[in-house]
């Protein structure tokens, strides 16, 4: 009887493993001190929280300085790679970020519930989990992880209607975007007989019609899914709806390390069909000049800074796409550093905004219209000047890492034959200077309401999220060089 269960394990390489199991396990802890804390102070479970995550982020950075040599493990259903590795340390950077904010903020919404910190960590671990991985199932099971948190996570102001609403719209939209990439992996599995996306090309170079078609109609079902996650339009509704109505920590996390996890597995994705690239790249090239021109032109009607952040995120969405585009269509005339570059980019500049926007949160109120910003050089001058230097860098001004995380995508898009692509987001980047300006501006209005309402001060953890947001976004444009140097060492 003991015989029919002998099989054999798989060899583990555990360091491989090791930063994804540490931010778990943290999350159980977290978990552990929320029950037994005072109600009255999530203190320790958040320096428990940045701990665990300044130790994954340590394993991970060690990996990178050690020189990652390209390995699957657990049965193929693991990979390490340099790209993956370092979309972990970006995903864990963007939830040490955001928790760094939370606590001052969760307190002025009235929402101070230690339950949180464990569901973000989680979140972050589904991410990581997409990051890591060729196996599709796998990918699945991380997207769900991170999906189901943000799900509750966008729930949390419970005394607030849009944030119920917000919450609701995203389960749903994002459920039926689940669907459609579990029936994609489905026929993908069904034309080659495996999950693992290496058998893709394989089945494909053997030139059955039949199964050509089969993988291509899971491709499309499956890039539905992933642009939900990734908000490429039209399956972008749900964006600034759902960053609008959510906290607005949620909102940094769900704008920029969720996003690292969908950009991740989408490069997964594409990279195992590239045999079939000639087919897909001018699809997804009309869907990046229509995410692009989308994202910026409806930006520019918005009154609440948190919904043109939200459009923005759209616009960026097709900026990254452009870069994945540009590789897949000429790995060997284009930089294989620039996607991660700009995600880093993009992440603290995100992170950051969104950081100085929940300032608007106060006794258990939360305004985010460009009004709240007015008098913000006033009340709070390194708020202001983080402010001015995340837009610069949404810009592109140099020397931001905005700035040349655009030049690398032009470049990229150039060498690689895609000159529309390139002229679009050239055309788009003057566009959005426009609405963000106008967010700048906005801080450096008078505010003639001051004396009447009393606005909440700008906390420790706030102050220090600015600051090392900023202190990245300046880094890696000084330091570009050994940046994409280090990303680059496939």
């Amino acid at each position: 009887m003991l015989q029919a269960f002998n099989f054999p394990l798989p060899d583990i390489e555990w360091m491989t493993l090791l930063p994804m199991v540490i931010v778990a396990c943290i999350g159980l802890l977290a978990l552990v001190a929320e029950m037994i804390r005072p109600k009255a102070d999530n203190g320790g479970i958040v320096a428990i929280s940045l701990a665990g995550l300044i130790v994954a982020g340590g394993t991970l950075v060690y990996q990178l300085a050690s020189g990652v040599d390209s390995l699957e493990t657990a049965a193929e259903m693991v990979t390490r790679d340099t790209f993956g590795v370092f979309m972990q340390l970006i995903i864990v950077v963007s939830t040490f970020l955001t928790i760094l904010f939370s606590e001052d903020y969760l307190r002025e919404k009235r929402i101070p519930f230690g339950e949180f910190y464990p569901i973000l960590l989680w979140s972050a671990t589904g991410a990581m989990i997409m990051s890591a991985s060729q196996n599709l199932l796998v990918i699945f099971l991380g997207l769900e992880i991170l999906s189901i948190s943000l799900y509750v996570m966008a729930g949390m102001s419970r005394q607030e209607e849009k944030s119920e609403e917000s919450a609701l719209k995203y389960f749903l939209l994002g459920a039926f975007a689940s669907g459609f990439l579990l029936y994609g992996i489905a026929f993908t599995y069904g034309a080659t007989g495996s999950l693992h996306l290496s058998a893709v090309e394989a089945t494909w170079l053997r030139g059955d019609q039949a199964s050509h078609g089969m993988l291509l109609f899971g491709l499309g079902l499956m890039l539905v899914g992933l642009s939900f996650k990734a908000s490429f339009a039209p399956f972008h509704q749900w964006t600034p709806d759902v960053y609008q109505g959510a906290p607005t920590n949620v909102t940094s996390f769900m704008a920029a390390g969720s996003k690292v996890g969908a950009f991740a597995a989408l490069v997964r994705v594409l990279e195992g069909f590239g045999g079939s690239s000639s087919l897909w790249i001018p699809a997804l090239s009309a869907v990046a000049i229509i995410t692009m021109f989308w994202g910026n032109l409806v930006a520019l009607l918005q009154k609440d800074v948190k919904r043109v952040l939200g459009y923005s995120s759209i616009s960026h969405a097709g900026y990254i796409l452009v870069a994945i585009l540009a590789r897949a269509k000429n790995p060997q005339a284009t930089s294989s550093s620039t996607v991660p570059y700009y995600l880093l980019s993009y992440v603290l500049m995100t992170i950051g905004a969104f950081a100085v926007v929940s300032l608007g949160a106060s006794r258990g109120r939360e305004d985010t219209r460009f009004g709240e910003l007015y008098g913000l050089w006033k009340r709070s001058p390194l708020a202001a000047s983080a402010l001015v230097v995340f837009v610069a860098s949404l810009i592109g001004i140099p020397p931001t890492s905005g700035f040349f995380g655009k030049y690398f995508i032009f470049a990229d898009a150039l060498s690689a034959g895609l000159a529309p692509l390139a002229i679009v987001l050239a055309v788009n980047s003057v566009i959005s200077i426009y609405y963000y300006l106008g967010i700048a501006r906005a801080a450096f209005v008078a505010d003639e309401e001051e004396a009447v309402i009393a606005r909440p001060k700008m906390g420790g953890g706030l102050a220090a999220t600015c600051v090392l947001c900023m202190a990245g976004v300046v880094g890696i444009a000084v330091f570009y060089a050994p940046v994409m140097g280090l990303l680059g060492q496939h």
